[in-house]
């Protein structure tokens, strides 16, 4: 199976930009990990609930930013060899934060189940994470939807980002 052969596509583009007015590109990874209780990792910053992942640096395959992000913000280390996403949003936006920039935001999502401990001593959080209060919390999978829109008024972004995480 190659990337993308069973991926669903969810494609936001209110303002009908075009791939080619397109001048910034910005790709990130997230990734939904279940156990076997049946619950789900959720990192809570700033007031927002994710996935775990995060930015694909210059250059690397997305797997191995799966690797890289969930052991930095979980101290877990997994074998991402042969994970591919089974999900992919775009965001398109045209004058992104009131600049002239035409940004395609771009989030692919995996799937792992895994009973791995969260390994606090590994964790290296960055310094947004650290000053937003990042926490992990497992959610019980029946109770994802209910938690997400209960915390919906907690910031501007979730509206946006609660109706992404559902929609995976």
């Amino acid at each position: 199976m190659t990337e993308g052969e069973y991926m669903k596509e969810l494609i936001f583009n209110d303002e009908n930009v075009k791939d080619t007015e397109i001048n910034t590109v910005v790709t990130r990874v997230k990734v939904l990990m279940l156990n076997s209780e049946n619950k789900i990792l959720l990192g809570y910053c700033d007031g927002i609930y994710q996935f775990p992942g995060g930015h694909v640096e210059d250059g690397e395959a997305l797997n191995v930013t799966v690797k890289r992000e969930i052991k930095e913000e979980t101290g877990i280390e997994l074998d991402t060899t042969n994970m591919i996403p089974f999900f992919c949003i775009k965001h398109y936006k045209r004058n992104y934060d009131g600049t002239s920039i035409c940004r395609l935001s771009q989030l692919y999502y995996f799937f792992v189940k895994t009973d791995e401990k969260i390994k606090v001593e590994n964790i290296k959080y960055t310094e947004h994470e650290k000053s937003g209060g990042y926490k992990l919390e497992y959610v019980p999978i029946e109770n994802l939807e209910k938690t997400l829109k209960d915390n919906i008024q907690n910031n501007i972004h979730n509206p946006t980002i609660v109706k992404e995480m559902l929609a995976v």
